[in-house]
């Protein structure tokens, strides 16, 4: 069976799988460290975490870990093939890179508001946030004691220091991209989903789940999930969609 997925889905679903193993069982957790996608204005960001940070998904040993690239792998399985035929290779590659490259960008985006908020608000206290940003590296092994005294000041600090170290992983943003592409040039399928017992029109369904991770990613009420790398990632898998939509024919 898995012999007749198209080269392009088939490839990254074993890609995503090996990077899997060998981050979990053979160099955990440097290459999480080093593969992950962190905020571009954290000690610990790499460039080439933009790319990378799409083949990392939540350890092993973390619960629920193994659900995460278990769910996504499923998810491309579910609908890269479709559209890797009718798209050809070239656009579905495109498509599924540019995808997680939206998710890194809006979820950083909003990371460097929420951060300039934090910054202000040290400052406001005469507190520094480069005090944080010291300390905050990986590698970092000094004094963790940090200035502030009050309660506020305190919080802002932990705040800083997660969003400094917290990085992204995981490839539900180019997947995104890749259902709201379905959804795009597909509007009247219809899909099964857990806990609904009637088949949805994906053209119902996507919008909810846009309008929900939008919701949880701003709120800050989404726990440790990044909805707005799902958004970004549905946002540029929706444009490409409607772009190519005018002209699948002729190209195809």
């Amino acid at each position: 069976m898995f012999n007749n997925i198209p080269p392009i889905t088939r490839n990254i679903i074993i890609i995503n799988i090996v990077v899997y193993l060998i981050a979990n069982f053979l160099y955990y957790p440097s290459l999480y460290n080093t593969l992950s996608g962190f905020y571009p204005f954290s000690p610990n960001f790499k460039s080439w975490q933009i790319i990378t940070h799409m083949f990392m998904h939540a350890p092993f040993r973390e619960p629920g870990g193994f659900m995460h690239i278990l769910f996504n792998m499923f998810t491309l399985f579910s609908f890269g093939p479709v559209l890797e035929q009718v798209l050809g290779e070239k656009k579905y590659i495109l498509l599924y890179f540019a995808s997680g490259l939206g998710s890194f960008f809006l979820f950083n985006l909003w990371n460097f508001v929420e951060a300039q908020q934090i910054i202000s608000g040290l400052q406001s206290l005469g507190l520094s946030a480069s005090e944080i940003y010291s300390k905050a590296g990986i590698d970092y092994l000094g004094d963790l004691r940090i200035s502030a005294t009050t309660q506020e000041g305190v919080e802002l600090s932990n705040q800083y220091y997660a969003l400094l170290k917290s990085p992204m992983m995981g490839a539900s943003g180019a997947i995104f991209g890749v259902v709201a592409a379905f959804a795009t040039l597909y509007p009247d399928a219809k899909i099964g989903i857990m806990f609904i017992p009637v088949p949805i029109k994906v053209k119902y369904l996507l919008p909810i789940i846009v309008v929900i991770s939008v919701y949880l990613g701003v709120s800050g009420n989404g726990g440790s999930v990044a909805h707005l790398a799902h958004v970004g990632g549905a946002l540029v898998g929706w444009l490409l969609a409607r772009i190519w939509k005018k002209h699948l024919y002729r190209f195809n």
